[in-house]
């Protein structure tokens, strides 16, 4: 229901807490029906998603190997199995764990929606030709989220679980992983990847405030490329293809929010 406004044509401060009351309260509706369909589902999640990298034949594993093969390159992931066993020891672990993967894949699900109940509530802030791009900033930013959660989940999470499942300090210590620990794992890169990617729409916000300019960007894309180089020979193994298939969309997204930040900055600003 639309708020009253004062004689200014501003909501009052206590509409604004009334209307982001609502924001949150149809957001966790959202995230709740998500969570609800996954958990009807958690068993296919579990064993053909979740799991899915644990097994030798997952699909990042058979490319990997191929491309090894054929250009005489490293060849750790030509495996039939990850040495790893989840193991639970919380007699309610199972339970609990199931709970919470349903409320982050509800997250997940409802990403698009939590959006459009943001943009519902930023924008009256906005001008009249700045509303009018709702679906595109929607789409995009709901675009760019899910391809960090598939680049998180295809690439950044098997090549992590391999190198992590191999690394030895000893032929005596076997790897009996809690179900925690690798849940952890899972969560953190599939959900860390989808926000990273939504580096050129914070890029945008940024430049339209001011706050960064695409000649800082400039100036610092050197440490830039120096950070996404350490993290993708931190999860890859030790050879080119599978570190330059890690670093090749990084460098293009920061790339990506150069030009955004450069064509952002030559906008006219409005008065107010």
């Amino acid at each position: 229901m639309a708020k009253e406004k004062n004689s200014t044509g501003e909501m009052s401060f206590l509409d604004h807490l009334e209307e982001l009351r609502w924001l949150l309260v149809r957001s966790s509706a959202g995230i709740l029906i998500g969570a609800v369909i996954a958990f009807t589902f958690s068993r296919e999640i579990f064993d053909d998603v979740i799991f899915a990298p644990l097994k030798g034949d997952f699909v990042t594993y058979r490319i990997f190997c191929d491309a090894a093969n054929k250009y005489d390159l490293d060849k750790s992931f030509c495996v039939t199995e990850i040495p790893v066993t989840i193991i639970s020891r919380n007699m309610d672990g199972q339970f609990t764990t199931d709970i919470w993967t349903a409320i982050v894949a509800g997250i997940i699900i409802a990403f698009p929606y939590i959006l459009y109940q943001i943009w519902k509530f930023i924008s009256p802030a906005l001008y009249e030709k700045e509303r009018k791009g709702a679906v595109s900033f929607i789409t995009g930013t709901s675009l760019l989220f899910f391809l960090g959660v598939v680049f998180g989940y295809y690439l950044i999470m098997p090549l992590s679980i391999n190198f992590l499942a191999n690394y030895k300090i000893s032929d005596i210590v076997v790897n009996n992983v809690d179900l925690d620990s690798y849940l952890s794992l899972v969560k953190t890169t599939v959900l860390s990847c989808g926000l990273a990617f939504e580096l050129p729409v914070i890029i945008y916000f940024l430049a339209k405030m001011g706050l960064v300019t695409a000649a800082f960007l400039r100036k610092y894309r050197r440490y830039a490329l120096v950070i996404i180089l350490i993290v993708a020979a931190v999860v890859t193994p030790p050879d080119v293809v599978s570190q330059m298939t890690v670093t090749i969309p990084l460098i293009i997204l920061y790339e990506a929010s150069i030009l955004i930040a450069a064509r952002t900055n030559k906008t006219p600003k409005t008065a107010e």
